[in-house]
């Protein structure tokens, strides 16, 4: 007996369980002019380094502001041909700026647009004329998902992720996937229907901002609830499925409501909530590949 023991095989041991994303809190590093209130949209400058633009949430002029790193103000810019219905997100592509007018809580809106224009100077306040284009889901029926707070340029194109929430017992709850869309035309005189590329499951929390690395190589994205986190996305070698390449998570604690994200360099984020509050996040604070669920 004694004998057979010695030469049983070890029974197997389970699995490691893989590490969860690390977490990291919330620490404001400061606190955005009073200009502000609504905080929704931030995007680093590359003509000008150090300059931040920022924009208001829904309801509010329509207006660019540029900020330095510690939020003061250096600019406030009325932009001409446009209206805030519900302004979310916004973007750069070299010195054209994109202006996201894709918010749609109410799901009932038919005039979902984006405002094209070229980035002002960050100093002086003087008026800045945008070109308005119609934009369309190809399969928009009036449906929760069809609400959108990120958008973000990659290889000169500009790209939308939307904002999805589920239904539970007659309630719109937050959703925790993406659809991502590319906007492939710009005509300012009828609707521009976007292309879809994928869906993406799992993400812990609706998406409310994104940005492309200035490398190009990582797709940062920033969700709400339930869960505050940021996810860095590796862009795959071919193609534009920019959610299916490996993936990284952190985990934001006492975030507050966070809806705007934007890269400092290609090594930093700036993060930015409603209350008005900027959070530098480190790439080196991100677990490894594969620690994202």
């Amino acid at each position: 007996m004694w004998l057979w023991l010695a030469l049983a095989p070890a029974s197997p041991q389970p699995p490691s369980p893989a590490p969860g994303p690390p977490v990291r809190n919330w620490n404001a590093e400061a606190q955005v002019a009073p200009e502000l209130p609504e905080l929704s949209g931030l995007a680093a400058s590359r003509r000008h380094p150090g300059v931040l633009w920022a924009l208001n949430d829904s309801g509010n002029d329509p207006r660019l502001f540029a900020l330095s790193e510690k939020g003061e103000l250096l600019a406030n810019h009325r932009v001409e041909n446009a209206v805030n219905t519900d302004w979310e997100d916004l973007a750069l592509d070299g010195d054209t700026l994109y202006v996201s007018d894709l918010g749609n809580n109410d799901s009932d809106r038919e005039d979902l647009s984006v405002y094209v224009l070229p980035e002002p100077e960050p100093g002086g306040h003087a008026d800045v004329r945008a070109e308005k284009i119609p934009v369309v889901y190809p399969e928009q029926k009036n449906a929760p998902e069809f609400d959108c707070e990120a958008i973000f340029v990659s290889d000169h194109k500009l790209y939308v992720l939307t904002k999805e929430r589920v239904m539970f017992l007659g309630r719109r709850l937050p959703g925790t996937a993406t659809r991502l869309y590319r906007l492939d035309t710009r005509f300012p005189d009828r609707p521009n229907r976007l292309t879809l590329i994928e869906r993406r499951t799992g993400l812990g929390g609706w998406v409310t901002a994104a940005d492309m690395s200035p490398d190009g190589t990582t797709l940062a994205v920033l969700c709400h609830l339930p869960v505050p986190s940021i996810w860095l996305f590796t862009r795959p070698g071919k193609g534009d499925k920019l959610l299916t390449g490996s993936a990284r998570r952190l985990i934001l604690s006492n975030a507050g409501q966070c809806e705007a994200l934007t890269w400092a360099d290609d090594h930093t984020l700036v993060a930015g909530n409603e209350e008005g509050q900027l959070c530098r996040i480190k790439l080196s604070e991100f677990g490894p590949a594969g620690t994202g669920r």
